[in-house]
């Protein structure tokens, strides 16, 4: 499922009126708190209008971010939260420990394997009040592509079906230094990438979803290729990586992902996918509908594999 193509960007697509924006959501999209053993996380929620979910998809926003990169306002194609419930899923956008309500009490943020024992015990929290359907399939972006990892490393409970993570990988590319920082062309180029894979408006809609790193979050980044080497091995449901075509924060050349999909030792299935057009925050970029497609029929294949019912 390897795309290697090099073929030129599409041509730009209309931008979205100020009628077509309806406030700071998409519509169908909701504003939601979910309790973690004690930890209020907010977050946001789409959910199917005519049926019950057929499974829940728990997405986790990368660092400076928060739950709104899953619903980019800059176009109508860009909101994994409008297309994932269109499709018969809910969809759960958490604001990680240290992001959003939890930043007043954990203003320094969690480590690694702490967020990701608060977020299963948000995901548990979340299903025990609402329908899951046949189970959960962890959606990821960078840093929290790490957490989801980790937490599925430890996911000593029923539902897991899959991960599908992007914008992360095995082995740095650039140091861990530059994480964190904020301005300059260099910072720009690492997070983004050329700025016409993104629709306008993108970059000024932007300030609406970024937010602080915070300290333990970013201290933790240069811990990852060994940290990986332990957890990787645990994780026993499938996964699925992109890489996108102007990904500069990971190294992603064969070796790079033979190493991955042979650390992921227990997954019953490894995907790796190379997504062209786009740059390191591809849930924000014309690329989105593209890379939320594809991880939603991962999610199909998943759910075909489960012997759950659905």
């Amino acid at each position: 499922m390897t795309d290697t193509s090099t073929a030129p960007a599409p041509a730009p697509k209309p931008s979205v009126t100020p009628e077509q924006r309806h406030g700071c959501l998409s519509p169908g999209v909701r504003p939601v708190t979910v309790d973690a053993n004690g930890i209020t996380l907010s977050g946001l929620l789409s959910e199917p209008s005519h049926c019950s979910p057929r499974a829940l998809i728990v997405a986790l926003h990368g660092g400076g971010m928060s739950a709104g990169y899953f619903d980019g306002q800059a176009h109508p194609d860009v909101s994994l939260l409008s297309l994932g419930a269109r499709l018969g899923y809910a969809v759960l956008a958490l604001d990680r420990p240290g992001y959003g309500a939890s930043a007043v009490c954990l203003p320094r943020g969690q480590r690694l394997t702490t967020q990701a024992a608060t977020v299963r015990a948000a995901v548990a929290g979340f299903t025990a009040r609402h329908t899951p359907g046949a189970g959960t399939i962890v959606l990821a972006h960078s840093f929290g592509a790490k957490v989801a990892l980790v937490a599925a490393a430890g996911w000593d409970e029923t539902g897991l079906l899959g991960v599908d993570v992007s914008g992360c990988g095995g082995r740095l590319a650039v140091s861990p230094a530059l994480v964190g920082r904020e301005g300059g062309m260099g910072d720009r180029r690492l997070n983004w990438g050329p700025l016409n894979l993104y629709p306008p408006d993108t970059f000024r809609l932007a300030r609406t979803v970024v937010a602080p790193m915070p300290a333990l979050e970013a201290g933790s980044v240069g811990a990852w290729a060994r940290l990986s080497e332990a957890v990787l091995p645990r994780v026993g449901v499938p996964v699925r990586f992109t890489f996108a075509q102007y990904e500069a924060w990971w190294s992603q050349d064969d070796d790079d992902l033979a190493d991955l999909t042979a650390r992921l030792s227990s997954a019953p299935r490894v995907v790796m996918d190379r997504l062209p057009h786009a740059g390191h925050n591809i849930s924000l970029g014309w690329a989105a509908r593209a890379y939320h497609l594809k991880a939603l029929a991962f999610a199909e294949e998943c759910l075909s594999s489960s012997p759950a019912p659905r």
